[in-house]
C-alpha cells in the first residue's frame, strides 16, 4: 500500500477491505506523522472499510486489524492518532527487554497490549525480519516491529480457535497479557488497578502478550455476548478553560437501561469532544469513570502549537475500563499543563458507551484463582447477586 507516489483515502480503503474472507488479520505499521502535532485519522471512505471488516470480515466473525500506536515517543499521544485510537483496532506500544518502556514509545489510553520490540544494552538488537532487498535483519525496531508480532500471537489463537470473533481477540488480549517486570523508565505511569481487578498502565496497556496463555484461554472460549452501543448523555454548554481555572463537567447515565442499547459491562469508552484553545498541546483531558478509574485521554505535547483548529468530534478512547459497570457519574477534567497563561473553550463532550448487557465471562472455567479471568468474573457475579 505505501509503495504509491501519493496516498489517497480510496488506496487506504481498498488496502483495508482486501479479501476480508480470506485474509483475517491485518497488520499495520503506519499512521499520522509521529511529529507531536499531527492529529489525523482514517477518511470516509477508509472508515467504512475497516468497520465493515470488523462487521462482515472472515465470514461474520469480523477481520482483526492490528495497529502500531506510534513512534512519536513522550513528545506525542497516541488518541490523536484515529487509526491507532480506534475501538474497530488493535493498538499495540513496545517494550524493550529488559521491561522498560523505549525511548520512542507513545503513551495514550487506547493502547491495549504491548509486545518486545528492541534490546536495552545494544539498541542495534532488534527483531530478526526479511528486510527490503531480500535478506535478512536483525535490527528492526519500533511499534513498527511490535505490531507484527502482536498479529502473529493472534493467528496461533484462531488456529487454536478458528471461531474467535474480532471482539473475542480483544477480551483475550485484556484477560491475558502480563504485566511482568513492565515499567516506565521515567515513573511518569505507573500501575493501576480498575473497578474490576484489572491491572493496567498508561503506556502498556493490559501488559505484554502471553502467546502461550492466550491459545490456553482461546481453546476453552465461549463468544462473548452481543455488543451494544450506548449514547450515555451529552454536555453542550459552552465553558472557558483557563490556566487558572480547570473545568470539570459530569454526565450521570443509566447506562441506556430499558433500551435495546443497554450496556451493563464495558469493552471501549469514547469521550467525543470538541474544544479549542491557544494553544492546542497545552491541553489535558481526564476521564473518571462511576468506578473511579481516571483515565488520561490526552496528556501534553509539547510540539502541537495549534491555536485554530483545536479538536471538532474527536473520539477520544480509553480501554481502562473494561469490564466495569458504566451507570453513574462519569467526569471530565479539562485543564491546561503550561508555563504560560493559555486559554481555550470546550463546546461539547459526548460519552458513548460501548459493550455488553450481559456478563461476558459466564460458562468460562477459571482454575487458576489468581488469574485475571477469575478476578473479573468474581466481580461480575458478586454485582449479578446484589443486583
Amino acid at each position: 500500500m505505501l509503495d504509491q507516489p501519493y496516498m489517497t483515502d480510496l488506496i487506504e480503503a481498498n488496502s483495508m477491505g482486501h479479501e476480508p474472507n480470506l485474509i483475517d488479520i491485518y497488520s499495520a505499521s503506519w499512521g499520522p506523522t509521529d511529529d507531536g502535532k499531527t492529529v489525523d485519522g482514517p477518511r470516509n471512505a477508509t472508515m467504512r472499510a475497516i468497520v465493515r471488516g470488523v462487521n462482515e470480515g472472515r465470514n461474520g466473525l469480523g477481520n482483526i486489524y492490528v495497529w502500531a500506536s506510534g513512534d512519536g515517543g513522550e513528545e506525542d499521544d497516541c488518541n490523536c492518532d484515529g487509526y491507532a485510537a480506534s475501538m474497530w483496532t488493535v493498538s499495540i506500544n513496545s517494550a524493550i527487554n529488559d521491561g522498560q518502556n523505549a525511548h520512542y514509545d507513545e503513551s495514550c489510553s487506547s493502547t491495549l497490549a504491548s509486545t518486545f520490540s528492541n534490546g536495552a544494552k545494544d539498541p542495534n538488537t532488534g527483531v530478526a525480519t526479511t528486510d527490503l532487498y531480500g535478506k535478512c535483519t536483525t535490527t528492526h525496531s519500533g511499534t513498527s516491529a511490535a505490531a507484527p508480532e502482536a498479529a502473529g500471537v493472534f493467528a496461533l489463537a484462531l488456529e487454536a480457535n478458528p471461531q474467535l470473533s474480532w471482539r473475542d481477540i480483544q477480551h483475550l488480549t485484556v484477560l491475558t497479557s502480563k504485566r511482568n517486570s513492565l515499567f516506565d523508565a521515567k515513573r511518569r505511569f505507573h500501575w493501576t488497578m480498575n473497578g474490576v481487578g484489572l491491572e493496567f498502565n498508561h503506556l502498556f496497556g493490559y501488559g505484554v502478550l502471553d502467546a502461550g496463555a492466550m491459545v490456553a484461554l482461546a481453546k476453552k472460549w465461549k463468544t462473548v455476548p452481543p455488543r451494544y452501543h450506548c449514547e450515555a448523555g451529552s454536555f453542550t454548554e459552552m465553558q472557558e478553560v483557563t490556566s487558572e481555572r480547570s473545568i470539570r463537567l459530569k454526565i450521570k447515565t443509566d447506562a441506556c437501561a430499558g433500551t435495546e442499547y443497554a450496556v451493563n459491562y464495558l469493552e471501549h469508552v469514547q469521550a467525543v469532544i470538541s474544544v479549542n484553545a491557544t494553544r492546542r498541546g497545552d491541553l489535558e483531558l481526564f476521564l473518571t469513570s462511576p468506578m473511579g478509574t481516571r483515565s488520561m485521554i490526552l496528556s501534553r505535547r509539547i510540539n502541537d502549537d495549534d491555536h485554530r483548529d483545536g479538536f471538532s468530534k474527536w473520539p477520544f478512547m480509553t480501554t481502562h475500563t473494561w469490564g466495569e459497570y458504566p451507570q453513574g457519574t462519569w467526569l471530565l477534567e479539562v485543564s491546561f499543563n503550561s508555563q504560560k497563561p493559555q486559554h481555550g473553550w470546550i463546546r461539547e463532550w459526548t460519552l458513548m458507551l460501548h459493550g455488553t448487557r450481559e456478563p461476558p465471562y459466564t460458562g468460562l472455567p477459571a482454575a487458576d484463582p489468581h488469574s485475571k479471568l477469575a478476578i473479573v468474573k468474581k466481580a461480575h457475579e458478586e454485582r449479578s447477586t446484589a443486583m
